[in-house]
């Protein structure tokens, strides 16, 4: 374990210390000069502070480590709403596979609800080794307290190394609810898991606002936690292996909840950023609120959705459930076309899995070159009218050559 160590003997102006650490971790008090907790070790005040006053040492740890040997298979909660399985959860399926056909961890599966007959015989087509399925008229809401014992019962009965969860608004309630009662870590909104040979799990996610990408790795903590968001990773593939499902209840006092469900207002029709196969989307290149009508006339005649970054939803151009990225919504389209959008990693964190990028911009630096797959250099105002005008001299010629009979074709 490494720490900072001062050395207040060494010290001759303990007033300027403080000066040295950008997050405001160098404290004086009563001439002494501490480090706080919220030191972020980024040895700024060993690198720059007077010589030999910060130190930088390695401790043995003194905690026992933990015997992985206990702690076998990859764990996904599996969301389901009215005997539909949430695509994100099939995602973290596929991904479990993934990882443990790298070390030889079986997959396992967990879902709560008040008729599951229908959701574990689709989850058995996924090649779960094994299915714990909680079913009693408690879960037909999801309600925090019933759900995060489900979740702790399971991980108890399973000692799986790694637990994953989807990034939705249930996942991001019930992973560190469920985490803190088994007195482990969690790491939200990854966007690369990958794993070691002993079930370490490589967590990389964005950290500091997205201007740095964090690579987590908890050696002596088990089980390991993380949520993903729906589309970064694949679809599991349906296969001929069959687990098994084991049916598991909890005692009356573990079901009682201090929510009630009133009612419910479903989800309006229609198809959403997250589902479009193509988008536009728009950033603060587009300059003013009335010439996002542009771009709109492109999505409409591309067949796709209008979206954008996160400066137009606070400008108030946009609505918030149009924007991507990581504070945003998580895409994959087959096309998605970037205009006046410069790129920042928080943006291109949620796109960068779509199929085919291209991305228009006058800046030749703009960062959105380096994660499209074409880039065109030009003002999205002279392009993007030329496009459209070639979509409908396209279309029209198409529509034409289908109306003209036989005879009149060359």
């Amino acid at each position: 374990m490494k720490t900072i160590v001062v050395h207040n003997e060494l010290i001759t102006d303990p007033a300027g210390m403080p000066k040295l650490c950008p997050f405001g971790a160098i404290v004086e008090i009563d001439d002494d000069v501490q480090i706080t907790s919220g030191c972020r070790m980024c040895l700024l005040c060993v690198k720059k502070g007077p010589h030999g006053v910060f130190e930088l040492q390695e401790t043995a740890e003194n905690r026992e480590l933990i015997d992985k040997t206990r702690w076998k298979g990859i764990l996904v909660y599996i969301e389901q709403h009215g005997n539909h399985i949430h695509p994100v959860s099939l995602e973290m399926v596929g991904k479990a596979h993934e990882l443990g056909a790298k070390c030889g961890q079986p997959v396992f599966a967990m879902v709560a609800g008040d008729a599951l007959t229908m959701v574990t015989g689709e989850l058995l087509t996924y090649g779960i080794d094994r299915i714990l399925a909680y079913e009693d008229p408690a879960f037909a809401d999801f309600r925090i307290e019933p759900y995060t014992a489900a979740l702790e019962d399971a991980i108890g009965h399973l000692h799986p190394a790694v637990v994953l969860v989807g990034g939705t608004n249930n996942g991001r309630t019930l992973a560190p609810r469920t985490a803190a009662r088994v007195h482990t870590g969690l790491t939200a909104d990854c966007t690369v898991l990958d794993i070691q040979q002993q079930a370490d799990l490589d967590q990389i996610r964005p950290a500091f606002g997205g201007n740095i990408m964090a690579h987590i790795r908890t050696p002596n903590h088990r089980p390991q936690f993380a949520t993903v968001r729906y589309k970064i990773f694949e679809t599991a593939h349906k296969n001929s292996k069959r687990g098994t499902v084991e049916s598991r209840s909890l005692p009356p006092q573990k079901l009682v909840s201090a929510i009630r469900v009133l009612s419910q207002i479903p989800k309006g029709a229609g198809i959403f950023i997250e589902d479009a196969q193509v988008i536009v989307a728009i950033g603060k290149g587009i300059g003013k609120e009335s010439a996002i009508g542009l771009f709109e006339q492109l999505a409409v005649a591309l067949g796709g959705q209008i979206a954008c970054t996160r400066p137009l939803v606070e400008n108030g151009w946009m609505d918030p459930r149009k924007q991507i990225g990581l504070s945003g919504r998580t895409v994959k389209p087959k096309l998605i076309i970037t205009c006046g959008v410069s790129g920042s990693v928080q943006f291109s964190a949620g796109m960068k899995s779509s199929d085919r990028i291209i991305a228009i911009n006058t800046d030749t630096d703009a960062p959105i070159f380096k994660t499209a797959h074409i880039g065109i250099v030009g003002d999205i105002f002279d392009i993007v009218p030329a496009l459209l005008e070639r979509i409908a001299s396209d279309s029209q010629r198409v529509a034409t050559s289908a109306n003209a009979s036989p005879m009149g074709r060359s």
